[in-house]
């Protein structure tokens, strides 16, 4: 998964837990920015009547690095606190929820956006309202309408979202912690099947989104607009993190006391990073460090594991990949620097030489008037590993980047093997029944509790 349960100490954690980040020009504002981040794996939408919502008790940041040092220029701390109406009923609504200010509504959260930055902080608004999770039709008859009411303006042009959305994420979990088992490349090594289709793993379940849109005049190193490609303003560094405070003391009547300076628990920039690149031994360490420390993971991304896993998975399907002993330049430069100029023509994300794991976006790359699920191995220069977009398909790119696609681009003498540029999960944006959005926040709609299905 993309952080889903990626380390020991989150997976205990959930409230906490990042799963995803996305970061793209958005496509009905491009002056803008999106940047997504998620929380909470693997909500089933039935699971009340405690039903999912973010931690009080959690501080959740997105952070922007415009200067290349792996550091936030900008960080966006979103807070939550939960009012509870009626403490006397176990029930989360009493009747249906047709507005966000209903009675029937039980329980609700509120949040405030503070803006940090090194010259300080302020709060950019407070008591901004999120949806109910997706009841069912008796409770929530108008979800789409309730989520819509709780898209808000801040001053500045920047729009927010927070509140529960269907997970946007396809990815064959089945099949890929199965020693990955690819179920297109199951006993068929360099033929792959397209009937084999993956199960997508994810397929129904909610997350929690936090989602901004921001002008891109805001993010960029000095200000202004961001025109040029090639200019080095333009590429900027996106993660998410959440932290709580460092002492928790439990009461005899149940309350937890929170006391002290906060701790980062988690974070996310590049999908699967802590997941498949980093060991078991290191990954809660990775959690807790900003990516300016990232230095001392490098040898995992110059040599990662899964690389010297696939020959031995599928005999004599990686030849080429076998013999490659020399460290793997190209997933440093996509996953820790940023591609440089003259790299890929026409394209270049470069941070600098800070290796950090960030999600880099050069914002003066238009939306592409036709995606390619592979961005930039689609030819797609607007999707991953140039941010990265809802549909974009990178269990797939990572895969074949792993595989030795991407070295050419450091060294055009190696010649991939064929089924580097053919691995697949076998999952795709048709694999998950809820449609992304066309507008903000993209993500679809979440399914109801009543209507869903039993997981297969």
């Amino acid at each position: 998964m993309s952080s889903h349960r990626e380390a020991p100490g989150i997976s205990k954690d959930p409230v906490a837990d990042n799963t995803d980040v996305y970061a793209f020009v958005s496509p009905d504002r491009p002056d803008t920015v999106t940047i997504i981040a998620n929380y909470i794996p693997l909500e089933y939408p039935p699971g009340g009547p405690n039903f999912f919502e973010f931690g009080d008790d959690v501080a959740y940041e997105i952070h922007i690095d415009n200067d290349g040092d792996g550091r936030p220029n900008v960080t966006y701390r979103f807070r939550f606190e939960t009012v509870v109406r009626n403490p006397e009923t176990f029930l989360y609504n009493t009747g249906p929820i047709e507005s966000l200010d209903s009675p029937n509504w039980n329980r609700r959260q509120f949040y405030r956006v503070i803006k940090q930055t090194p010259q300080g902080q302020n709060e950019i608004d407070h008591s901004l309202p999120c949806p109910p999770c997706n009841i069912g039709p008796r409770s929530t008859p108008n979800y789409e309408g309730l989520a819509a009411a709780a898209v808000r303006s801040l001053p500045g042009g920047v729009k927010v979202f927070a509140g529960q959305r269907n997970d946007g994420f396809y990815v064959d979990l089945g099949s890929v912690f199965d020693l990955l088992d690819l179920r297109p490349f199951q006993n068929l090594h360099l033929i792959p099947s397209p009937a084999a289709r993956g199960v997508d793993g994810l397929r129904g379940f909610s997350v929690h989104t936090i989602a901004m849109q921001i002008p891109k005049s805001h993010l960029a190193r000095g200000g202004g607009r961001v025109t040029d490609p090639s200019n080095a303003r333009a590429v900027i560094g996106v993660w998410a993190s959440a932290s709580r405070r460092k002492s928790s003391i439990q009461e005899r009547d149940g309350r937890v006391v929170h006391a002290g300076p906060w701790v980062q628990v988690s974070r996310l920039g590049n999908p699967l990073f802590n997941e498949v690149i980093v060991p078991l031994g290191d990954k809660d360490e990775w959690n807790a460090l900003p990516p300016s420390a990232d230095s001392r993971f490098a040898r995992y991304v110059l040599h990662p594991e899964v690389a010297s896993l696939l020959p031995v998975l599928y005999p004599g399907v990686f030849p080429h990949l076998a013999s490659l002993r020399a460290p793997r330049r190209d997933l440093e430069a996509i996953l820790l620097t940023g591609l440089p100029p003259g790299i890929v023509p026409g394209f270049q994300n470069y941070t600098g030489a800070t290796l950090a794991d960030e999600l880099r976006l050069n914002m003066a790359i238009p939306p592409a008037s036709e995606p390619n699920v592979f961005g930039i191995l689609g030819g797609d220069l607007a999707g991953f590993p140039n941010g990265r977009r809802p549909q974009d398909d990178v269990v797939a790119v990572e895969l074949r980047a792993i595989a030795g696609a991407t070295y050419p681009l450091i060294e055009p003498s190696f010649t991939p093997d064929a089924a580097a540029s053919k691995l697949t999960d076998g999952t795709s944006p048709r694999s998950n029944p809820v449609p992304f959005l066309d507008r903000f926040p993209y993500l679809g709609t979440p399914i109801d509790g009543f209507h869903t299905q039993p997981p297969r």
